[in-house]
């Protein structure tokens, strides 16, 4: 069978993300498994009318971003409220950002909720989420990373 050409080749799973209602709480538990190889420092997202906290967790070749939304109307918020915790997003990391963000925000009409608009994106760097929920309950993020770099601090 042919390969399809397809809108996602070069896209690589970078982490998945997961909404909490108690951050030290969620690191606490994944740590007491045994199977946490790294965590991040701690990460702040803050702005006039919101505020995040979170950690990244490593687990293998897996990151999973913890966010708990702190104040404000958030779509960490509305997931926590709709759905309780759990996973609310996938994010790949991306060759090219702007290229991705026109096949799905100009093309196909998929809304974008927040992040960069191009064009152009300042390169390294760029990222988006995209909102899939309508069909599948699940928020896509999109970002650019070169080669080596990351979008986190490790602690541990």
């Amino acid at each position: 069978m042919a390969r399809r050409n397809s809108m996602a080749r070069g896209w690589r799973l970078h982490h998945v993300g997961v909404v909490v209602s108690d951050l030290d709480r969620a690191i606490s538990y994944y740590k007491s498994l045994g199977i946490v190889d790294r965590i991040s420092t701690l990460m702040t997202s803050e702005g006039k009318k919101a505020k995040l906290i979170g950690r990244m967790v490593g687990i293998g070749n897996l990151n999973l971003e913890f966010w708990q939304p702190i104040r404000g109307d958030t779509v960490q918020q509305e997931f926590l409220d709709s759905n309780g915790e759990g996973i609310n997003h996938l994010a790949f990391s991306v060759d090219n950002y702007d290229e991705a963000y026109n096949l799905w925000f100009a093309e196909k009409g998929i809304r974008f909720i927040f992040g960069s608009r191009p064009p152009p994106t300042p390169q390294p760097g760029g990222g988006g989420y995209f909102d899939l929920r309508k069909g599948h309950n699940t928020i896509f993020e999109l970002i650019h990373l070169p080669p080596g770099h990351d979008v986190v601090e490790w602690e541990l």
